[in-house]
């Protein structure tokens, strides 16, 4: 009888860093599942909004400046402080926008559209006073625009990074043009449609944020790296990469310092946790159709 064949250590590493990785974006408690790569999506395979949202190591980076660049506007941070456990579970708040965001731009356009749907429900339910007296609600464009363009800009800005910093300008411009579907459905206003117009709206949007105790909080919780998962060991590396990523005028806001000399470490990490995951999951896509 023939021995069975020896696994191949490659594959092994393979399979075992994507179960790692899925492990830490899906919840199999609550039955979660990674998202079933569709043709019939908002976007078409190959185009620049699903091959930005694809890059793990681009999207976490990009994920945690833009939180923190959320973090500086009074009413997103306060509905995140009166209707969120985020404090409590900052995993399970990052790992429900992850989720959101491969549903949107890689599930059957039916999934996306109940994700959205699910959102506006949930955002029509957030609403309050600030600590002045001041009303804020979830549903306000403006608020979910500045939402939109601090994600926009820095999921782009950190693929053009860590990524793929040759990206042709009109491919750039795409992203946002391919993004901008998603934030109307949401309700933003307004919404930029290239690069140079999210600049713009990134500059308009400036005026209203403020630096509070309470965004410098969260700021750090964001970058302590006390977050649950698979990922922990690498964290302080990829906020360092964050910190890098988010302007100077709001690092001074979040009372953030540059991370210097920390990003010679920071670089080496991000570069080889990024080509060993998309060296991993490209591997898993001849196997699968789901994202990670």
């Amino acid at each position: 009888m023939a021995a069975p064949p020896f696994p191949d250590p490659l594959e092994l590493l393979r399979a075992r860093l994507v179960k790692t990785v899925r492990a830490t974006f899906n919840d199999a408690s609550k039955g979660e599942a990674p998202v079933v790569i569709s043709d019939e999506a908002l976007f078409a395979r190959d185009t620049p909004i699903r091959m930005v949202h694809a890059d793990i190591v681009g999207m976490l980076v990009g994920g945690m400046a833009s939180l923190l660049l959320q973090m500086l506007h009074p009413h997103a941070l306060q509905g995140v402080l009166d209707f969120s456990d985020f404090r409590a579970d900052m995993h399970g708040r990052l790992r429900a926008t992850a989720k959101f965001i491969a549903v949107t731009t890689y599930g059957h356009r039916d999934e996306a559209e109940a994700a959205i749907a699910k959102v506006n429900a949930i955002h029509a339910r957030v609403h309050g006073t600030l600590p002045d007296g001041t009303p804020y609600s979830a549903l306000d464009p403006r608020t979910l625009a500045w939402v939109h363009v601090a994600e926009a800009t820095m999921f782009l800005e950190a693929y053009l990074v860590h990524v793929r910093p040759d990206m042709p300008l009109a491919e750039q411009d795409e992203y946002f043009r391919q993004f901008a579907v998603i934030a109307r459905k949401l309700g933003c206003d307004p919404v930029p449609e290239s690069k140079a117009e999210a600049q713009a709206v990134f500059r308009e949007l400036r005026a209203d944020l403020r630096a509070t105790p309470e965004a410098r909080e969260v700021a750090a919780l964001v970058v302590s790296g006390k977050v649950e998962g698979a990922m922990t060991g690498v964290q302080p590396f990829l906020a360092d990469a964050a910190i890098a990523l988010v302007p100077p005028f709001a690092r001074t806001m979040l009372g953030l310092e540059a991370p210097g000399l920390r990003m010679v470490p920071s670089r080496v990490v991000t570069r080889a946790m990024g080509s060993t995951l998309r060296w991993a999951f490209r591997q898993n896509r001849n196997k699968e159709n789901r994202s990670p």
